[in-house]
């Protein structure tokens, strides 16, 4: 039986009108099987909180890892750049060529504000804290308002 027949069954117990109860004892078993199954779905979130929050951990740390390998590439790169100056080499397990790029360069100081506005990518987030601030202050904003929710705490 699942928590939503228990609770149609608990419901079976009652008289509507009067709220008399028909059978005291069913009523005790059925809410004791509810509470066993609401027990039991709460340790289930906190395994899967953990298992979630573990993987996020391996995640950080195997990001910690690609970034420190991909430092380690750019620093031999540069190290066989130095080296080899321009020139090819190439043996039975590898082939080092080069190929011309191009790249913009600004000078230190540049004032990215003076470029015209096609050359220029705008990226608008809203403040949500200071927005959320702003309307308990008894601000208003079109389109904004504060909601309240109830979010379940398993501990």
């Amino acid at each position: 039986m699942n928590i939503y027949e228990i609770q149609e069954e608990i419901l079976k117990c009652f008289d509507a009108e009067t709220g008399e109860i028909f059978d005291i004892e069913k009523l005790e078993k059925l809410e004791m099987t509810r509470d066993r199954k609401i027990s039991n779905i709460a340790c289930l979130i906190k395994n899967k909180k953990a298992e979630a929050e573990a993987i996020k951990a391996e995640k950080l740390a195997l990001e910690k890892r690609q970034k420190t390998a991909e430092n380690e590439v750019e620093r031999l790169k540069g190290w066989l750049a130095r080296i080899l100056d321009g020139e090819k080499f190439a043996d039975n397990r590898c082939s080092i060529g080069w190929r011309k790029s191009e790249k913009v360069v600004f000078a230190e100081g540049f004032d990215f504000g003076k470029l015209p506005e096609h050359m220029k990518k705008v990226t608008i987030e809203p403040k949500k804290t200071e927005i959320k601030d702003f309307l308990k202050a008894g601000g208003s904003l079109e389109g904004a308002k504060i909601e309240e929710s109830n979010n379940i705490q398993i501990k």
